[in-house]
């Protein structure tokens, strides 16, 4: 989903309606009903969630961030802020190595402070 979200940024096109210009339905098998809600939500909380990214993004303005940290960011912080059954730590453990292997040797640190401060003000422990 993240290379999903990543390509939605490229194109500035977040439209609920274009789903299938994004997503191989047959290639998702089992997970084809959490990567449906997760584009979803995306589509339709894409401001709240770069709000809650960009509170929480000390020195670095959502325009400016690497697209690969921000398409790892926006999927953990959709997780943590709207699908309560996938614990907090999971999501932002497949963050951290979604950004070990897309980003840079900077983002691990950086995405996993942004979503601990999600969660923090989520009213989670992160």
């Amino acid at each position: 989903m993240m290379q999903v979200f990543f390509q939605m940024e490229a194109c500035g096109d977040f439209d609920v309606n274009h789903r299938e210009s994004y997503m191989n339905m047959e290639k998702l098998q089992q997970q084809e009903e959490y990567c449906s809600d997760l584009y979803s939500l995306i589509c339709n909380k894409h401001d709240e969630i770069d709000q809650m990214l960009a509170r929480h993004s000390k020195g670095w303005k959502i325009s400016r961030m690497p697209k690969t940290d921000l398409a790892v960011l926006r999927l953990s912080a959709c997780e943590l802020m709207y699908l309560q059954n996938i614990p907090e730590a999971v999501s932002i453990n497949e963050a951290v190595e979604l950004a070990k292997k897309y980003g840079t040797e900077d983002s691990p640190r950086y995405v996993n402070a942004i979503l601990g401060r999600v969660c923090a003000e989520d009213g989670r422990d992160g």
